[in-house]
């Protein structure tokens, strides 16, 4: 195997690598939510202990990028993959530490009866996971018609945060006692929100690997 060959190979096995940290980082936020709705122990702690999983993960990749542009020439539409990887993995690190933040919320929470059923939020969720899987579909594709779509999709997801808010704000209001339980669920919801946003930065850096023009899609 040529070189030139050696290095494509070596970029083809830095897709799958975030691949792979990808479905972690999904499982992740499905799980955490899931272990609020249900208030199920056990799966927020699993959230919590695998998160070393894709800490470690996030360091395979950073090493095999800088082998890369170590030990090979890339041309600069390489440094660009090469480049945009990594901000990739930091990108679904960030997501999976606001994931465990919501586990460790669901240890919070632990005995109590929610105030309200969690309906909005497993909804708010959902798309948040979405928007992730397209994100690192753009990214597998080169699509950046996809990427650009992320825009809309984090809007919707803002108008739910939104509509999360002010509920949460009128149980506040409505019983004060409400107060200490009605925050930590804001805050799940904040934890969601940015996960939204990090999807939309992938979008962003996947934009800039395939035309090199910088785009901001969380106008």
């Amino acid at each position: 195997m040529d070189a030139r060959k050696g290095f494509h190979y070596a970029l083809e096995e830095l897709q799958q690598s975030i691949l792979k940290m990808g479905v972690l980082v999904e499982e992740a936020i499905y799980h955490a939510v899931k272990s609020l709705a249900n208030q199920d122990l056990k799966i927020a702690e699993h959230v919590i202990q695998n998160d070393r999983q894709i800490n470690e993960r996030m360091i395979e990749i950073e090493s095999l990028c800088l082998k890369l542009l170590a030990l090979q020439q890339p041309m600069a539409s390489d440094l660009r993959v090469i480049g945009t990887a990594m901000k990739i993995v930091t990108d679904l690190e960030r997501i999976g530490d606001h994931a465990v933040d919501i586990a460790k919320t669901t240890r919070r929470l632990q005995g109590e009866a929610l105030v309200k059923p969690l309906v909005d939020t497993p909804k708010m969720a959902g798309m948040i996971k979405e928007m992730l899987h397209e994100a690192l579909n753009s990214y597998v594709k080169r699509d950046v018609q996809l990427a650009l779509s992320l825009a809309e999709k984090d809007d919707q997801v803002d108008a739910l945060y939104k509509q999360i808010f002010n509920e949460l704000q009128e149980l506040m209001e409505r019983d004060s006692s409400n107060v200490k339980q009605a925050i930590l669920l804001l805050m799940v919801c904040q934890n969601l929100e940015r996960i939204g946003d990090h999807a939309t930065n992938i979008g962003e850096w996947v934009i800039y690997m395939v035309s090199g023009d910088r785009t901001d899609l969380n106008i």
